[in-house]
């Protein structure tokens, strides 16, 4: 009788211990990068739920599931500070082009985010979308963010509200400042959208209507996201002929506000700005020096993408895209037109101009199916088919197309590239959506960021460039952005964090997408796992779903 009285006190005891070493999967034998930057160390990790469970030496430990990471880096998710996958991921919520590079984590919202939306800018959403066709069965930011999670997605995503959408909700396309009532409605809109989890205001101050805002309305847009404690992230006024005015605006505006900044795809535009760069990271760094957190991301390419309107002044877009159509059906608009294509503008972006010409200007992406065929070709070639001049052969395309039209720009050199990436306060974007490389997403061609950004880093030029060490290279790219996002339990390997966890070969990671054939996959990367749930096995995609909406550090439930 005491025998068996014995063996039932101990018999929870026993089964507590057994239940310790029990965990969902174990990652064995991998060496283990933490992502904040110390050395790698051997030994093991393991996953229960959505969490981190233990690290370390668990040879006596079992598991459900167990990956063999003899040889490989296993290191936390990487984050992308700068992703245009607002649409692809409603398309195909797997990320395929940025899971297979080791992307958990996709930040949206450059300038222009989902939400806020009112009647007027849902149908403006709904009249935009070119191959991808969505209904737009959200209102707030919150709510959208909401349905990708709940829809399905690989991958997890945040995004800020963009300080361009709400002005277009509230002042429209005009170029005028918000009277003191709409700017009062504007500042409520980035309240409403940081209590929902945005991670702070974006502009994009290159493109109208976002290039009418002057500095004491993004001042006042930020101060408000200040009170959530979230950050302000800017595609610069100019990345070219006014680049240091246009980062000591972003300085200025984060010393008033006092928030914390970030330059989106910091760069030097147009070679006779190349040897701007120094100064940059000076002035940069002596504003770290003096106590701001001003910090950047970058992409690893010498070419930028965006609209073949940004070869056109932004005061033909005042009144928004239908005016500036109908203005480039105007002779006289035209020839004007023409004329300040081949400008040295001092007091807006010429991208034509940067470039150098036509010849380093490559056509991306139109909407309208019968244009589709001059995709992959440069806009001094399809001029020569069409038999028109290439500025004539720019405007017809937008009027034709009735969109921005996508194109790459040949602007950056490598050798500022490189120098970028070194820079301890400096992560990663890809700029692009998160694509397939099957169905709709064939109808256009990508920038080869979308599919090589990543991986470059890790391959490219860690490892065959020997710029800086693994441990540094992870940091910047998990770590650091979830540093300044100010994310809770991300970014770095620890019990008790989430489980967003990679596997790879570093001698094996490498990019494969071109500008003559983007939509080519990553290889190397061999184990994903997000929030606990393997999206990538032995390479390939396993079609789960289980990304959600991170928050920022102002939401309230």
């Amino acid at each position: 009788m005491k025998k068996h009285l014995l063996f039932l006190l101990l018999l929870p005891v026993l089964c507590t211990c057994e239940h310790k070493n029990q965990y969902a999967t174990i990652i064995r034998n991998g060496l283990l990068y933490d992502g904040r930057g110390g050395a790698p160390f051997k030994g093991d990790i393991a996953l229960n739920a959505d969490t981190i469970a233990a690290m370390g030496d668990l040879a006596n430990a079992s598991a459900d599931v167990v990956v063999d990471a003899r040889g490989m880096a296993v290191c936390p998710g990487f984050v992308n500070m700068l992703s245009g996958a607002d649409e692809t991921l409603l398309e195909d919520g797997r990320s395929q082009s940025d899971i297979r590079q080791g992307v958990t984590l996709e930040v949206m919202g450059e300038g222009s985010s989902m939400g806020p939306l009112n009647t007027r800018t849902k149908k403006q959403l709904a009249r935009g979308q070119t191959d991808i066709k969505y209904p737009v069965a959200w209102t707030s930011l919150g709510e959208y963010l909401t349905y990708l999670e709940k829809k399905g997605v690989s991958c997890n995503v945040a995004s800020f509200v963009g300080a361009t959408t709400v002005r277009m909700n509230v002042v429209g396309e005009d170029n005028r400042a918000p009277t003191a009532v709409e700017l009062d409605s504007m500042r409520l809109l980035v309240r409403q959208a940081m209590r929902q989890g945005a991670m702070g205001v974006s502009s994009s101050l290159i493109y109208a209507p976002a290039f009418f805002a002057k500095t004491p309305e993004l001042i006042a847009l930020c101060q408000e996201a200040a009170k959530y404690h979230g950050m302000y992230i800017s595609h610069l006024r100019s990345e070219g002929n006014k680049l240091d005015e246009s980062v000591e605006e972003l300085i200025t505006i984060a010393k008033a506000a006092n928030i914390p900044a970030e330059i989106y795809h910091l760069k030097a535009a147009g070679k006779g700005n190349w040897g701007k760069v120094d100064g940059v990271i000076q002035r940069i760094e002596k504003a770290r020096a003096a106590g701001l957190h001003i910090t950047a991301n970058m992409y690893t390419y010498p070419a930028a993408a965006t609209g073949l309107t940004s070869c056109f002044p932004p005061s033909l877009q005042d009144g928004g895209f239908g005016a500036l159509r109908k203005r480039l059906q105007d002779p006289a608009v035209r020839a004007a037109t023409v004329k300040a294509m081949h400008t040295d503008a001092q007091n807006w972006e010429n991208n034509y101009y940067g470039a150098g010409g036509p010849d380093n200007i490559l056509l991306l992406a139109f909407k309208q199916d019968s244009l589709k065929k001059y995709s992959g070709k440069t806009l001094a070639a399809v001029a020569k088919i069409r038999g028109t001049s290439p500025e004539e052969t720019a405007m017809n395309l937008v009027v034709e197309d009735s969109t921005r039209v996508t194109v790459a720009y040949f602007l950056m050199s490598e050798e500022n590239v490189k120098k970028q990436l070194t820079l301890p306060w400096m992560s990663f974007d890809s700029d692009e959506g998160s694509y397939a490389t099957e169905g709709v997403f064939l109808k256009s061609n990508a920038h080869p960021r979308a599919y090589g950004n990543f991986a470059r880093v890790i391959g490219k030029y860690t490892r065959d460039e020997h710029l800086m060490t693994l441990q540094e290279a992870i940091r910047k790219l998990a770590n650091l952005p979830a540093t300044n996002l100010k994310l809770k339990k991300r970014g770095a390997l620890k019990v008790g964090n989430f489980a967003d966890v990679l596997v790879f070969d570093p001698a094996k990671v490498m990019d494969h997408a071109t500008f003559a054939k983007p939509h080519q996959y990553a290889t190397g990367m061999t184990h994903v796992f997000v929030n606990g749930v393997q999206v990538l096995k032995d390479g390939e995609h396993t079609g789960a779903k289980p990304g959600r909406f991170v928050k920022g550090p102002g939401y309230l439930k």
